[in-house]
């Protein structure tokens, strides 16, 4: 993660942005009143999908049973009807 003062950061935005659009690093912008983040918009979906399963009840156990399932004890998908 990168730290920049507003100052730094307003001088170099469009740079600051571009790196955190491609690589999602994100950016701690203080100032004297507080910091805010900078992160890219496919980290802040994420973050979002993620809290949003973590809200869902019993999600969480379905979601360690599913890593916990060996893959031959699965239904290929060609027999999945969607």
């Amino acid at each position: 993660m990168t730290t920049t003062t507003i100052t730094n950061f307003r001088k170099n935005v469009y740079a600051m942005v571009e790196n955190t659009v491609r690589f999602n690093e994100p950016i701690n912008i203080t100032t004297k009143d507080g910091n805010a983040m900078l992160i890219s918009e496919e980290e802040y979906l994420g973050l979002i999908e993620t809290l949003h399963l973590a809200s869902v009840p019993g999600m969480k156990e379905k979601l360690i049973d599913g890593l916990n399932t060996p893959l031959s004890d699965t239904v290929p998908e060609e027999e999945v009807e969607w």
